[in-house]
């Protein structure tokens, strides 16, 4: 079945904030090209719009965002298309950090791989029960190897050892314990309560303050992404292309266990 046409990210600005919510359902809000290019423009929109205060990243549908939209073909044209989604990965999170701007993540769903990535880029996270968490990249043959630059900046060490390497699910009092959640909170009416708590406490805030604050909590991120996004780019790309990543995208969309586990 092809895809849906038309927008895969809208954009709505309301008393001084821009949401910027993940709209492709169908895929689960996989980072296809065309959601990414989006996702940059509404970036850039509330960026340059000066009576945006700040910007709340949301989703439509039970996935806040399932990582890589590994359907969609890739540019004959490029010389390394795993290299070049790794890159694209790397330019979208460093997007989000850089932006000046402050970023709340509004999460009521699933989150897995490069969705992972997306929230620990955010500046706030608020989350609701519903919520779970995982990088299930070690279990297809792969590690989270660019998302790992925006991640490993917010979890505690030890809980991103375990979760990294087992690859397993966790909940949202978990992601609020380790630092990847700002705040775990009920259902969906405490969560917008919760959103607009936040987003009223940066109308507060001038323009000036917001932007300077921002550049000292993300100068250390940034160096951190700058400085390590080749080798991570590196790893990723050289791993997609293995055997074993074979094996485990290819168990994962036969629904079967792939060779390698035990029991």
């Amino acid at each position: 079945m092809s895809a849906p046409q038309g927008p895969r990210v809208r954009t709505e600005s309301a008393s001084g904030v821009m949401t910027i919510t993940l709209d492709s359902p169908h895929n689960r809000n996989a980072l296809s090209d065309q959601l990414v290019r989006e996702l940059h423009g509404g970036l850039a929109a509330a960026e340059t719009d000066e009576d945006v205060r700040c910007t709340v990243l949301t989703h439509t549908g039970s996935t806040f965002c399932a990582g890589a939209d590994l359907s969609e073909a890739r540019s004959n044209t490029a010389e390394d298309p795993a290299r070049e989604r790794a890159d694209q990965l790397v330019d979208l999170l460093r997007a989000i950090v850089a932006t000046p701007k402050p970023v709340v993540g509004r999460i009521d769903g699933h989150v897995r791989a490069g969705g992972m990535g997306l929230v620990g880029a955010c500046d706030v996270v608020l989350a609701g029960e519903s919520s779970t968490y995982a990088l299930t990249e070690s279990r297809l043959g792969l590690a989270a190897s660019v998302i790992s630059l925006t991640v490993l900046t917010r979890v505690d060490p030890r809980a991103a050892s375990r979760w990294f390497l087992t690859g397993a699910t966790f909940d949202v009092t978990e992601a609020a314990r380790i630092g990847l959640v700002t705040q775990a909170v009920g259902g969906t009416d405490e969560l917008d309560e919760a959103v607009a708590r936040v987003t009223d406490d940066f109308g507060a805030c001038s323009p000036q303050g917001l932007r300077e604050s921002k550049a000292l909590v993300t100068h250390e991120v940034l160096e951190h992404i700058d400085a390590h996004r080749d080798r991570v780019a590196d790893q990723s790309s050289r791993l997609f292309v293995s055997e074993e990543a074979r094996e485990g995208m290819l168990a994962f969309k036969e629904k079967r266990a792939p060779r390698w586990v035990i029991g």
